[in-house]
C-alpha cells in the first residue's frame, strides 16, 4: 500500500513533464489469452476514437482455446495504430510495446521500433516464466534490450496494492485487474481520457461493486504512476484527425457485415435467417446477428455444416434471406449444398470469412486462400457472383449489394472476408438509412404456363432469373432439386442438349450481374508505370504504399477489386495502361493466376502466408525495385 499511497499524494502535483505532439503511433499490448489484452486494446481504441483520431486495429488471438500459461502459443496481442491524419492499416513497426510477461516480449519484439517504448511487467520475469518463453538468461540483464527504451514496472505488485484493501475482492480477482493498471498507463502515455473506460465499467459491472471499484481503481492508480514516475518523463498527444461530418462510431467487419445483412433485411421488408455452425473466425457473425433477433433476424446453430447450409437453401425457398457464414474448412462442407442452390437458382448469402490453411491450419490468422475455392470448388459448372469487402465499413455496403444481387437474380452470393477483416476495428460514418433504396422481391401470384396448363417455373425475365414463388401459392405449385432442369418446365431432364443450354444460361445471368458492378476506380495517374491491383483486405497496404511512393514522386497507381465475380467491364483497359502490374495477396497467387489467364497478361505476383497481414513497407519495397528494373531496362 505505501507505493499507492505515494501515488495517491502526489496525483494531484501540477505535470511538469515536457508533452511532445505526435501524427500518429502504433502500439501494441501483449500477455497471456487470459490476461485481457483484447479488453485493454479496445478500450484504448474508443478512447482514441473519442478523441477524434483515425484509427485501426489488428487483434491477434492464439489459435487454442487456453494454451498452457506463459508459453508462447498462449500470446495474444492487440494492436492500435491512431492518427491525426487519414490511415488505412494497424501500422507496421511499434512506437510502443507493452509486454505482461516474457512470452509476450519474445514474440512481439522484432516488430519494436529501434529505439521504441518497452513497457515491461518486471514482476512476471521470473526463472519459470523465463524458461516457457526460453530464456536462458534474462534479456533485462543481458543487454538484449539495449536498442530500446525499456521501462521496467512492477505492474502485478503495484496493481496488488492499489486493489487488495478493497472488500470482497478475491486474490483471482486481483491479478485479473492488471490490464486495466497497464491500460492507465499507456494511457498517460498518450493522453488518452479515462472517463469512458471508467463508465463502460461501472455499466458492465454494475452488479459487482467491488470488482466496479477493483478495476476503476487500478484503472486511476496506472495513469497516476505514468504522471508521477520519474523515468516516463515525457507524455505524448495525437491531435484528432479532420473527418467529414457526421455520426461515427467504431465498427469491427463482423459487426459491420451483421449490421448490413439486418438493413437488407429491413429493406427487403424480409425475415434473415441466418443459420451457422460456430468456425473461427466466423462465429462472431453469429453472434452479432443474436443480438440483432429484435430486427427481423431469426439464427440458428445448426450441428455441423451441411445441416447449415441446407437450412439456409430451405429458408431461402421459403421466401427468406438466408444466410449462413462459415471459414475455409466448413466451406469445403458446403460445396455440395452450394451447387444445389446454384442449380436450383435459390438467393441465398455465404460469408466465407477466411483464415489460414489448408485443413484446420491456423484458425485464427488471416489468409486470402478461399479464392480459387469459391470460385471453382463445385462439381460440374456452377459459377456464383463472388464479392470481397475492403475495409471493415465496407462489409456494411457489399452485404446489402450482395442480397440485393442475390434476390434480383436468383442465385446464390459468396462474400469473402477474412480473419483481418472481420476483427479489425475502424471509425465507421453510420449512414442515413432513409437514403437507400428498398430490395424489391417480387413473388407472384399468377405467372406463365405451359401448354399443357402447368406453372413454368424456369420462364426467365429480362436478367435471366427465374420466378421466386414461395411454396404454396395457389396453381403455382412446383418441384425444384439437384437434377437437372427442363429450360422452361422445370421437368427433370437428361437431354444433352438442353443440360447444355441451361449450363451457359446459369453462366450468362451471373455474367449479365457485370451490368450492376460499377466501373473499377484508380487512385493515382490513369497510366504509368505500375498499377498495384489488390483485393479484399489488402487495400489498406496497397493502397497506403501506392500513396506514400505517389508523394516521392513515383508513377505509382492503385485500384481494389471489391467484386471477383463477374469482374468489372473496364477492368483488362485499366491493366494495357501501366508498364507493370503488381498484386499484392495473402496467398500463393490465386488472383494472379486469373488475372493473367483471364487478360493474357504478365503480372508481378506478391504473395505472403505467414498469418499476418502485408507490412506497407514490404509492399513499397517490392514497387521499387520493380520501377528500378522498369528504368534500368
Amino acid at each position: 500500500m505505501e507505493e499507492v499511497q505515494k501515488l495517491e499524494k502526489r496525483k494531484k502535483t501540477p505535470n511538469k513533464k515536457s508533452i511532445e505532439e505526435l501524427e500518429r503511433v502504433v502500439i501494441r499490448l501483449a500477455g497471456d489469452s487470459g490476461d485481457g489484452m483484447q479488453l485493454a486494446g479496445l478500450k484504448f481504441t474508443s478512447a482514441s476514437v473519442m478523441l477524434g483520431n483515425d484509427v485501426s486495429t489488428f487483434p491477434d488471438y492464439p489459435a487454442e482455446i487456453r494454451a498452457p500459461q506463459g508459453t508462447l502459443a498462449g500470446v495474444s496481442g492487440f494492436q492500435i495504430h491512431f492518427s491525426s491524419t487519414e490511415i488505412y492499416t494497424p501500422g507496421d513497426k511499434l512506437d510502443t510495446l507493452v509486454a505482461m510477461n516474457p512470452a509476450a516480449l519474445r514474440v512481439n519484439i522484432e516488430d519494436l521500433k529501434s529505439t521504441g517504448i518497452l513497457i515491461i511487467n518486471q514482476d512476471s520475469f521470473t526463472p519459470r516464466a523465463l524458461s516457457k518463453a526460453g530464456y536462458s538468461i534474462s534479456p533485462l540483464d543481458d543487454g538484449t534490450l539495449s536498442n530500446f527504451r525499456v521501462f521496467p514496472v512492477n505492474i502485478t505488485k503495484l496493481n496488488k496494492e492499489a486493489v487488495s484493501s478493497i472488500e470482497g475482492i478475491s486474490s483471482k480477482q486481483i491479478n485479473l485487474t492488471r490490464n486495466f493498471f497497464a491500460l492507465g498507463l499507456i494511457s498517460w502515455l498518450y493522453a488518452r481520457p479515462l472517463d469512458s473506460t471508467i463508465k463502460w465499467i461501472e455499466k458492465k459491472f454494475s452488479n459487482r461493486p467491488a470488482i466496479v471499484k477493483a478495476n476503476a481503481k487500478t484503472l486511476k492508480a496506472g495513469y497516476y504512476f505514468g504522471e508521477t514516475n520519474e523515468f516516463l518523463s515525457v507524455q505524448y498527444t495525437v491531435p484528432k484527425a479532420e473527418m467529414k461530418p457526421g455520426l461515427y462510431r467504431y465498427i469491427s467487419g463482423s459487426q459491420a457485415l451483421a449490421l448490413g445483412l439486418a438493413t437488407a433485411s429491413q429493406l427487403a421488408n424480409r425475415e434473415l435467417f441466418f443459420g451457422a455452425y460456430p468456425i473461427t473466425p466466423a462465429s462472431d457473425l453469429l453472434h452479432e446477428l443474436v443480438r440483432l433477433r429484435g430486427y427481423g433476424v431469426k439464427t440458428f446453430q445448426a450441428e455441423d455444416e451441411i445441416a447449415a447450409i441446407g437450412s439456409i437453401i430451405g429458408a431461402s425457398f421459403g421466401g427468406s434471406i438466408g444466410v449462413t457464414g462459415t471459414s475455409g474448412p466448413g466451406l469445403a462442407l458446403m460445396s455440395e449444398a452450394l451447387g444445389l442452390a446454384v442449380i436450383t437458382e435459390l438467393p441465398l448469402i455465404l460469408v466465407n470469412v477466411q483464415r489460414a490453411g489448408p485443413s484446420t491450419g491456423m484458425p485464427t490468422k488471416p489468409e486470402q486462400s478461399d479464392l480459387l475455392q469459391v470460385l471453382f470448388g463445385r462439381n460440374g459448372e456452377s459459377p456464383l457472383p463472388v464479392f470481397a469487402p475492403q475495409t471493415p465499413g465496407d462489409c456494411f455496403k457489399l452485404a446489402i449489394k450482395a442480397v440485393r444481387i442475390a434476390i434480383k437474380y436468383m442465385t446464390p452470393v459468396v462474400l469473402l472476408s477474412d480473419a483481418y477483416l472481420a476483427n479489425n476495428i475502424d471509425p465507421w460514418k453510420i449512414p442515413n438509412l432513409s437514403k437507400l433504396s428498398p430490395i424489391e422481391i417480387n413473388n407472384p401470384r399468377k405467372s406463365s404456363m405451359g401448354s399443357d396448363g402447368r406453372f413454368t417455373p424456369y420462364t426467365r425475365d429480362e436478367n435471366l432469373a427465374r420466378p421466386y414463388v414461395v411454396p404454396g401459392t395457389k396453381g403455382l405449385e412446383h418441384r425444384i432439386g439437384g437434377l437437372e432442369k427442363e429450360i422452361i418446365t422445370g421437368n427433370v431432364s437428361y437431354d444433352p442438349v438442353n443440360h447444355e443450354k441451361m449450363v451457359n444460361l446459369r453462366e450468362q445471368k451471373v455474367s449479365g450481374i457485370g451490368k450492376e458492378i460499377p466501373s473499377q476506380v484508380v487512385e493515382g495517374p490513369s497510366k504509368g508505370d505500375i498499377l498495384v491491383l489488390s483485393w479484399g483486405s489488402t487495400y489498406g497496404a496497397a493502397h497506403t504504399a501506392s500513396e506514400n511512393l505517389r508523394k516521392e514522386g513515383f508513377s505509382v497507381a492503385d485500384t481494389n477489386l471489391r467484386f471477383l465475380n463477374p469482374l468489372p467491364a473496364n477492368l483488362g483497359k485499366i491493366l494495357s495502361s501501366y508498364k507493370q502490374i503488381l498484386i499484392p495477396e495473402l496467398n500463393n497467387g490465386q488472383l494472379h493466376f486469373i488475372i493473367q489467364a483471364r487478360f493474357s497478361i504478365i503480372a508481378e505476383s506478391l504473395t505472403k502466408v505467414q498469418g499476418k497481414p502485408f507490412h506497407v513497407e514490404e509492399i513499397e519495397t517490392v514497387i521499387k525495385n520493380i520501377i528500378g528494373g522498369i528504368e534500368h531496362d
